[in-house]
Order: C-alpha cells, then sequence, then structure tokens
C-alpha cells in the first residue's frame, strides 16, 4: 500500500503543471468631444465635418472670420494629445486659412499656440495633456473658414462623429431658455449615434441637420417632422429636467417614415423604446398588466417592442424600423421575425407583467 501511494504520488508530481488563464484585457476607455465655433454653418457644411474621419467633407463659415473667431474641438475630459495635423480649404484647394494658428488648452478655457498654418495645414507634436484643440485667424480673412479634417492621436483614443449632426437653435420666443436648451441640444448630439445606431437601415443616411425650436404658442409638449423639432416654452419652463422628451423628438428625425398608413403605436413606441431603454433606462415606470395593450403607444407600446426583443429577437426593433422606413411593415412581420402573432406575444407580454 505504501508503495503504491509512493508511485501516486511520483505520477502527480511528473504532471505538467498549467499557467491559469490570461483573463482578456478590458476594452480601452474611449472619450467623446464636441465642436463648437463662434461662426455658424454654411449651407450643409456643418462642424462636425471637421473631425468625422472623412476628407471629402468639411466645415464651411457662412461669413469670412475675423481674428477673434475659431472653431474646437473640446474633449468630454483632458487626454494626452500625442500629436494633431490640421488641414483646411476645401477639396478643389479653395479657401485654405493663409493667416492661423492652432492653439491648445489644458482646460478648455486658456489657451496657447502649438503651431502656425502653411499652405493652409498644420502638423503639431504635443505629448502632453490637452482638453481642447483650436484652428483660429491670426487676421481679418477676406474668404470664409473652411476646415477639412482634425485629425489627432490621442491617450485615450477619442471617437470621431461616425454621424455628423449639427442642431440649430432657436429660443426667440423665450431668450433665456437659451442656457437650458443649449445643453438639451449637446445631450441630443451626444444621443444620435446611439439612435441612428439602432434605427440604422441599409441604404439610409440620417439627417445631418436638424432645427430645434421652442415656441410661445405652442400648446403640446414637443412634434417634430422633416429634420424640425418644436417644444413648448410653457412646458419646459414648467419641466425642465425632461430632456428625454426631445430625445425622444430627435429619434423621430432619425426614423424619417414617408410611407403612409403605418401603425402610429409603433411609431410612438419605438421613439420612446430609444428614450427609455436606451436612454434613461429604468425610468418607465411600471405597467398595470390587466390594463397594458401593445398598441396603446408611446412607453406602453415601447415596454412591448422590450419584452419581445428580450425574449425572441434582441435586433427586433432594428427590424421593425427598417420594415417601416421601406414601406413594407404589416401585422404579418411579427410572426416573420418571432414565431408568434402579435397578439400572442401580447399576451406573453401581459402575463410578463403580473408580480
Amino acid at each position: 500500500m505504501r508503495t503504491l501511494l509512493s508511485v501516486s504520488a511520483t505520477f502527480l508530481l511528473a504532471l505538467p503543471t498549467f499557467a491559469a488563464p490570461t483573463p482578456a484585457p478590458a476594452p480601452r476607455p474611449v472619450v467623446q468631444a464636441a465642436i463648437e465655433s463662434s461662426l455658424t454653418t454654411a449651407g450643409g457644411r456643418i462642424r462636425q465635418f471637421a473631425f468625422d474621419a472623412d476628407p471629402a467633407t468639411y466645415f464651411a463659415s457662412d461669413r469670412n472670420p475675423t481674428k477673434t473667431d475659431h472653431l474646437t474641438l473640446t474633449f468630454d475630459r483632458p487626454v494626452t494629445l500625442k500629436s494633431v495635423a490640421v488641414v483646411t480649404g476645401r477639396p478643389n484647394g479653395d479657401d485654405v486659412l493663409t493667416d492661423g494658428v492652432l492653439e491648445v488648452s489644458a482646460d478648455g478655457a486658456a489657451f496657447e499656440s502649438a503651431a502656425t498654418f502653411e499652405k493652409g495645414k498644420v502638423t503639431a507634436d504635443v505629448g502632453r495633456s490637452v482638453k481642447a484643440v483650436r484652428v483660429r485667424p491670426t487676421a481679418d480673412l477676406k474668404a470664409p473658414l473652411v476646415v477639412r479634417e482634425f485629425t489627432i492621436n490621442t491617450d485615450p483614443r477619442v471617437v470621431t462623429f461616425r454621424y455628423p449632426v449639427e442642431f440649430t437653435l432657436d429660443v426667440t420666443d423665450a431668450p433665456e431658455m437659451r442656457e437650458w436648451a443649449e445643453k438639451v441640444v449637446r445631450v441630443c448630439e451626444r444621443q444620435y449615434p446611439m439612435i441612428c445606431d439602432l434605427l440604422a437601415s441599409e441604404g439610409f443616411r440620417p439627417p445631418a441637420q436638424i432645427r430645434m425650436t421652442f415656441r410661445a404658442s405652442y400648446n403640446g409638449v414637443a412634434e417634430a417632422g422633416g429634420g424640425r423639432i418644436t417644444g413648448s416654452v410653457k412646458y419646459f419652463k414648467s419641466h425642465p429636467e425632461d430632456v428625454g422628451a426631445m430625445v425622444h423628438e430627435t429619434a423621430h428625425c432619425v426614423q424619417n417614415y414617408r410611407a403612409r398608413g403605418l401603425p402610429g403605436w409603433l411609431v410612438e413606441g419605438i421613439a420612446d423604446y430609444v428614450r427609455f431603454w436606451k436612454f434613461e433606462p429604468g425610468t418607465a415606470g411600471r405597467l398595470n398588466p390587466e390594463r397594458a395593450k401593445f398598441d396603446a403607444s408611446y412607453r406602453t407600446s415601447a415596454a412591448f417592442l422590450a419584452f419581445v426583443a428580450g425574449k425572441y429577437d434582441s435586433q427586433l426593433v432594428t427590424k421593425l424600423n427598417a420594415l417601416m422606413r421601406e414601406g413594407k411593415y404589416s401585422v404579418e412581420a411579427w410572426k416573420t421575425l418571432t414565431g408568434k402573432t402579435v397578439e400572442e406575444l401580447n399576451q406573453e407580454w401581459r402575463q410578463s407583467l403580473v408580480r
């Protein structure tokens, strides 16, 4: 017996040893950016085109800038800026920046020169913490400011604008709301990639310009159509926390349905799915299972969509949106996508609400 134990011990000691598996590296964090200018946009040449990694697009101002004007790229938090390059001028070579400087800022407020433009281009090795970079003319120019692209090498990485968009704000009826409304616009711009990814379909390009107007005469909450959002001055003065309502309207701008006869409950349900399940999850509230019905619209229909997507197809909302946009939606779509009719799904969902 002792011999067997000795042999077993020897065998075990001879077994090869294996290192513990190396855990997968955590995803590297990325930083978002905002881009602002003292100059308004000319036509559709929006600010975000200057940081979208597309050499064919560009920002262009609607007037000739002075030396007090700028185009500024600001990061959500400071990053180590290794290098930066900026190309100005239109693709045909017109309107290159002849007198200008590239400036950097550690705090987004105080700027200092990093390099001077030559023949419309600039490159700078920076190698330190930076919160913002900007292009500034050093003289009053005789042509618009046209910036083709910022190219930056940073740690962590700053993401370019995958779906460039620019919101134009009109608070003529309530100028005192401007500061609040500008924050709302910024939120909607930040949520735009999420909305466009969720509501993507083959060949569709989301709008690059959206006009947000606050009207004293408008008695609803908000509405959207044709790339325009209208909000009620009275409502948002009383409910300044309801930023999600404008995210909902931004989703309508991206939906961009043109076909007639589409079910309104699904149009609104998808927009509220964007709001309550993607932008501000967990805030939709509880539903009464005895009264809930899939086509009750808004957050109720959004809750139905979330249930079906979670149980049957995580891409359900994207697929339904594509059918709606193409004018091919019919009630049979539910059977095709899930294997069950919408009424069967409705019963399952209502049962899930019983607590």
